[in-house]
């Protein structure tokens, strides 16, 4: 006869197949008074912070939450933008003036059939910002232009060269990264051979902006070997490094007053300055698009900024409370606002900038999120553009696989900034 412990354990098994493991279906499975103690028991699914997750779920709820277009008080979308976003920034708490960057163009190429500049700034903190400036190069005129938002992907020691070809020879880690993850592609490249001006920059902490460990305490960096230039032990050696750090870096911009999408989103819109500076840019057709830790960012910056007029998130759209019960284990530090949940839902953050296109690419067996909870999200977003009466300007798509931005994605993508950036 099975112990009381074996019982237990094939209860929690058994809630994990119906209920976490597949997404929560509805928070009725979970106490509804915040009052009521909690004892251990198989009526508790298996979740990220175990006994306390009925309780932290109660919190987020059920039901739209306090700012949501959803809700019957909303009924003027203007109205309600303008209050979400201002709630946003103000979770936000994002650092620094608003000045478009002194760019300076530190070496230029051709590349196959395109023109590349290669391009830095200066920030009012941290390293010099390096980027990468894609067009044709027999193009004319003002074209229109896409913000090509890199990944996280585990790897902070590079950026644009994730998404990114030159002339010069691919590391060995970007050639893998790029067929692993992009059919093989650099698909910036790709995007700027179709008519497109793309830039592609390093954002906080990655590539040109990561920490280095020269500039930390011993205690910090006493087990990380002496780096070996770009050498592929080393690169994993500071990526492992990295990792480490992040919930420093993390608690650290928390003690300073901000965030870490606050940071980030302010380094995206400042290149967005640029981007619309340009004179061979159309300022009125700029879009931007981003796999996993890139669509985080295009989450953020396609919510927040109107500028971007067509946006497309790939392997980056679930729900807080995926997050908080299911996956945050496989989430970087990069997604947290404070506070903000209890007012509006993660797919909600994308859906203020309704009316504008808007793209979500979704993988069925993406093992970031959980499958229910990524169709809730497509809900959540559908009935947002329907209630803005543009209902058209949503697409939202589950491909087969793990967490990719492949060919077949891909073409469905520049499809759709064909559609919304090259018609007059």
């Amino acid at each position: 006869m099975p112990s009381d412990q074996t019982n237990r354990r094939q209860m929690l098994r058994n809630f994990s197949a119906v209920g976490i493991a597949s997404g929560v279906g509805s928070l009725s499975l979970w106490p509804k008074a915040l009052g009521q103690a909690i004892e251990p028991s198989t009526a508790i699914p298996q979740n990220m912070i175990g006994a306390y997750g009925p309780w932290a779920a109660s919190i987020v709820g059920d039901e739209a939450a306090d700012l949501s277009f959803r809700r019957p008080n909303f009924t003027d979308l203007n109205s309600w933008r303008s209050a979400a976003r201002d709630r946003v920034l103000s979770c936000l708490a994002q650092p620094g003036p608003t000045a478009v960057p002194e760019v300076r163009v530190d070496a230029s190429e051709d590349f196959e059939d395109l023109e590349i500049q290669h391009l830095s700034w200066q920030l009012p903190f941290g390293p010099r910002t390096k980027a990468i400036l894609l067009k044709p190069a027999s193009a004319s005129g003002r074209l229109p232009a896409v913000l090509g938002l890199h990944d996280h992907g585990g790897m902070k020691y590079f950026g644009y060269p994730k998404i990114t070809r030159t002339q010069t020879a691919q590391h060995p880690m970007m050639v893998e990264h790029q067929r692993n993850h992009y059919g093989g592609l650099a698909w910036a490249n790709e995007l700027a051979r179709r008519g497109y001006v793309v830039l592609v920059h390093d954002t906080f902490t990655f590539g040109s902006r990561r920490v280095l460990p020269e500039d930390l305490p011993d205690v910090l960096t006493r087990n990380l070997s002496p780096m070996n230039g770009d050498s592929t032990e080393s690169v994993r050696a500071y990526n492992a490094f990295a990792a480490n750090h992040e919930h420093l870096m993390a608690k650290s911009l928390f003690c300073a007053g901000t965030t870490w999408p606050g940071v980030f989103t302010w380094e995206d819109q400042r290149a967005l300055d640029y981007l619309c500076s340009r004179h061979d840019v159309d300022a009125e057709r700029v879009g931007c698009a981003g796999l996993s830790g890139g669509g985080l960012r295009t989450v953020y910056l396609g919510g927040l900024d109107d500028r971007i007029r067509c946006a497309c998130c790939v392997g980056m759209m679930s729900t807080w409370r995926d997050y908080l019960l299911n996956k945050v284990h496989t989430h970087t530090w990069m997604i947290y606002i404070p506070l903000l949940p209890k007012q509006l839902d993660y797919p909600e953050i994308l859906s203020m900038r309704a009316p504008l296109p808007t793209m979500v690419l979704n993988n069925d067996d993406d093992p970031l999120f959980t499958l229910p909870e990524m169709q809730r999200a497509d809900q959540i977003m559908s009935e947002i553009f329907t209630k803005a009466g543009a209902a058209d300007h949503y697409q939202c798509s589950f491909y087969p696989g793990p967490h990719k931005f492949d060919r077949k994605m891909q073409s469905q993508a520049w499809g759709w900034f064909d559609r919304w950036l090259k018609s007059s």
